[in-house]
């Protein structure tokens, strides 16, 4: 079974979106998340922010990259919905430790963080629903 089939078969919440929108949607924020991200790691390279400060983005990106995996690789429900937990977790991080040094790059993530908290209650839901 295809993952797409998997993923129309769970259970899913009425409000939930259709599954064409998520394309559109990531391929906006992968554009904010690259540019914030490189000038997080830019500003690092040049010793102007400690890595401590880029840390959170570093996790960031890991667990947005094993989301997909997870969810739909494994077609793991509880893996994903934890991981989605820790995309939401360490974007607050990163937008909390970049703030005081480069304000734009936390205004840049609210549309980030708006559709991860979005997906994060949407994945508890699904994965509440799908136990």
């Amino acid at each position: 079974m295809q993952s797409s089939e998997w993923y129309q078969q769970l259970i899913r919440p009425s409000w939930s979106p259709p599954s064409w929108l998520f394309g559109p949607v990531w391929t906006f924020l992968y554009i904010l998340i690259a540019v914030s991200f490189f000038k997080v790691f830019q500003l690092t390279f040049q010793k102007r922010i400690s890595f401590i400060i880029a840390l959170p983005f570093i996790f960031n990106l890991i667990f947005n990259f094993a989301f997909t995996p997870l969810q739909f690789g494994l077609r793991n429900n509880f893996l994903a919905a934890i991981d989605i937990l820790l995309v939401l977790g360490t974007l607050l991080w990163a937008m909390i430790a970049i703030y005081p040094h480069q304000k734009w790059i936390a205004f840049i993530q609210i549309p980030y963080l708006l559709w991860v908290s979005f997906a994060t209650i949407l994945q508890l839901t699904i994965t509440y629903l799908n136990r």
